[in-house]
């Protein structure tokens, strides 16, 4: 294999020491960063989010408000949760782990999130922000993608991003970071109703693709020497696992190693940087708090 792994987890670990340290200095002023995800209901995957948000939460030094909640919670009790830790002054973010029992609207759900407790970087206002270009809280997995081409080195300014997916989470608001001049990125988004998505992938400089199935990408579709930033988890079922299922991304990894220049290993690459900009997202709210009172 001749492409570069891009580690995510290192870099992850770094934002997050620095996270900590200045979470110390902040305890110091009287001031607990605090964040409150809420989960509704027994998923495996979210459950396994959730935990892991938790975890990073405890190494920050954070304050956790999680509010574990069944399945069968109504609308009407989550958003009065909802309502009760807008107006606790203790809690500087919140995040609901999706998706969410059908019974519930999504929407109505990060809706009714203040914009200034929405660390997931989903409310509307925080999403026409980032259309405009004003400052307010960015999603954490297109965030976390900016970061590792920065501290990976990876040149954007007039390189072609070509992004597979155009998700609200991940593939627009990566497309419109990318095209601020601070990155100077030409940008393509590619998605379900692309015709021949190989053309546009061969002439990527940098490939993101978030398309959520296994194997969208192979290594025919990619540019000699392209960095590969796979965003795809995926469970794969494998008996051979003790879990019964294997992790993979929506590139074929072992061939697409063949070809990249650098790539990111699914777990171990976007995952990591998901969790830890979460937490850069919790300190800002709180250093902004403080700066208010």
């Amino acid at each position: 294999m001749s492409a570069k792994i891009i580690d995510g987890k290192s870099i992850a670990a770094e934002v997050r020491a620095d996270v900590a340290r200045k979470t110390a200095q902040l305890k110091e002023q009287g001031i607990v960063p605090c964040l409150a995800v809420i989960l509704a209901g027994d998923n495996p995957a979210s459950v396994s989010y959730v935990a892991g948000k938790r975890k990073a939460l405890a190494e920050a030094g954070m304050a956790d408000r999680s509010v574990i909640l069944p399945g069968t919670v109504s609308e009407a009790e989550l958003l009065g949760i909802i309502d009760e830790l807008n107006n606790d002054r203790s809690v500087h973010g919140i995040l609901v782990q999706l998706p969410l029992p059908p019974h519930i609207s999504a929407q109505k759900v990060t809706d009714a999130i203040l914009p200034e407790k929405d660390v997931d970087g989903f409310h509307p206002v925080n999403a026409g922000r980032l259309v405009s270009g004003e400052k307010g809280f960015l999603p954490c997995t297109p965030n976390g993608i900016t970061v590792l081409l920065k501290k990976t080195g990876i040149e954007t300014a007039g390189k072609h991003v070509v992004i597979v997916g155009r998700s609200s989470i991940v593939g627009k608001p990566l497309a419109l970071l990318l095209l601020r001049k601070e990155f100077n990125a030409t940008v393509t988004v590619c998605h379900t109703g692309t015709e021949n998505l190989a053309s546009y992938t061969k002439s990527a400089d940098i490939l993101v693709v978030a398309s959520g199935h296994p194997g969208t990408v192979t290594a025919s579709m990619i540019k000699e020497g392209a960095c590969v930033i796979d965003v795809g988890v995926n469970r794969i079922p494998d008996p051979s696992k003790k879990s019964g299922f294997r992790l993979a991304g929506d590139v074929d990894f072992e061939g697409a190693c063949e070809v990249a220049g650098c790539i990111t290993p699914v777990p171990g690459g976007v995952g990591p940087m998901t969790i830890a900009m979460l937490m850069h997202n919790t300190l800002e709210s709180a250093l902004s708090c403080a700066g208010r009172n």
